[in-house]
């Protein structure tokens, strides 16, 4: 005889949020974010598309709730050192969440969650800063600034990742060619460092730009 949780044999395992989400993400990594539908979810699901519906009303708001999944336990990183470091702490915790899943920066970067870990997240970075002595104002801009750069950062990074026949990744040898020595002499100097692959000395580059704007803002 089966439990409550577990289902009889051939028979599908009770429909809910958190399991529809989890499958969801589970369907990202394999088929990535464009052949993600509704349809194809509950293909994976054994349900019919219209049950899952009752749980989100459009794809938008599945993608919501992937993204907010996505940042859990975020909040309970950067706890150490001094507020630049635990800034850079959550900010590389952000950029790791969102790599850990193919196209997790797109799914992100289109949402607005409002859910715990994503509060949680922006709590713990505004905490930071505040406590340092950062206003009000200053603090939320540079939660923004923050967010967004990681955003856009992985967004960038994971678009050059993804192989060529799927959506066209980033190509070092076509910039090589395009940057004539001749007629882009500043741009072929530096093209050992545009057309690496380490994005995580790109990243933390950045973000160190960043981190010296907000400590000159807190001398000023």
């Amino acid at each position: 005889m089966s439990s409550p949780s577990t289902p009889a044999r051939g028979r599908p395992a009770r429909l809910d949020r958190d399991r529809t989400v989890d499958t969801a993400l589970d369907l990202l990594d394999e088929v990535g974010l464009d052949a993600l539908t509704m349809r194809r979810l509950a293909d994976a699901m054994d349900v019919q598309a219209g049950a899952l519906y009752r749980y989100f009303a459009t794809k938008d708001d599945l993608l919501t709730a992937m993204a907010e999944r996505m940042l859990a336990d975020l909040a309970a990183t950067g706890t150490d050192g001094d507020w630049s470091e635990r800034l850079t702490t959550l900010a590389r915790a952000m950029r790791a969440a969102l790599l850990a899943r193919r196209d997790g920066a797109r799914v992100y970067a289109g949402t607005h969650a409002t859910g715990p870990h994503t509060l949680g997240f922006a709590e713990a970075v505004v905490g930071v800063l505040r406590t340092a002595g950062f206003g009000e104002e200053d603090a939320a801009r540079s939660l923004m600034a923050l967010a967004h750069f990681t955003i856009g950062h992985t967004l960038e990074e994971q678009a050059a990742l993804r192989p060529s026949g799927d959506g066209g990744a980033a190509d070092p040898e076509r910039l090589r060619l395009a940057a004539e020595p001749e007629r882009y002499p500043q741009l072929a100097a530096v093209l050992p460092t545009l057309t690496s692959g380490d994005f995580a000395a790109h990243f933390d580059f950045g973000l160190s730009l960043l981190l010296r704007g907000l400590r000159a803002l807190e001398h000023s």
